[in-house]
């Protein structure tokens, strides 16, 4: 059986808070607190998460679309920055300490399944109506196509998907993790496929790594 990991129906699909309390403080220290409130009147999000309860998926994406739309250019990195500090976030307080100590004494060969199996878990709260699929320990694919995404999400989002597995993977497998988001199929921009490259080599380059385990 494939491994996956899917949330509820669209439109229904519920996502952790820092998804946009994260991009939210980014957006804040980068660009300022004006600019910050109008972004959020722009996605209609009129009051921010207390941060202890999930929230709706749907804030998160049009939080994206709103800074594409209100901010284009700088919306790859408020996305990098704020997927690395969700992923931060992730990790002081929702894997446990013994967990975190074992991820960084394995070799991150054997590291790297298990982070993935344990993400696999938890898919739903970062994908929402998404499609989580891992492939070993260093691949895993994305696919928002029946997500009920309208319209669909910017190229950001996407970008945030690739900070957060840079970051805990940096954090927890290999110092020289990266991941990054294959070439996309023209016919298929909802679909994320992302390789994690540790050995020196970016993490686009399609050539296979052995065992798909750092060189």
């Amino acid at each position: 059986m494939t491994p996956e990991a899917r949330a509820p129906s669209p439109g229904e699909a519920e996502i952790g808070p820092n998804a946009v309390l994260q991009t939210v403080r980014v957006i804040e220290e980068r660009l300022g607190a004006k600019v910050g409130a109008a972004i959020l009147a722009e996605a209609g999000i009129a009051r921010l998460p207390s941060g202890e309860r999930m929230i709706r998926e749907a804030e998160a994406i049009a939080l994206h679309r709103a800074i594409a739309r209100c901010r284009p250019g700088d919306a790859d990195a408020i996305a990098r920055a704020s997927g690395e500090a969700t992923a931060d976030y992730i990790i002081a307080n929702r894997i446990p300490a013994p967990a975190k100590a074992l991820l960084r004494l394995l070799p991150a060969a054997l590291a790297a399944p298990l982070l993935m199996a344990a993400i696999r878990k938890h898919a739903w709260t970062f994908v929402g109506a998404g499609r989580f699929t891992p492939e070993g320990g260093w691949r895993f694919t994305i696919d928002r196509k029946d997500a009920g995404d309208d319209p669909a999400p910017p190229a950001s989002l996407f970008t945030w998907y690739g900070a957060v597995f840079t970051r805990l993977f940096r954090e927890l497998v290999a110092p020289r993790a990266e991941c990054a988001m294959l070439a996309a199929d023209k016919g298929e921009p909802l679909l994320g496929r992302y390789r994690i490259a540790c050995s020196g080599r970016r993490a686009d380059d399609p050539r296979p790594t052995p065992r798909e385990a750092p060189a």
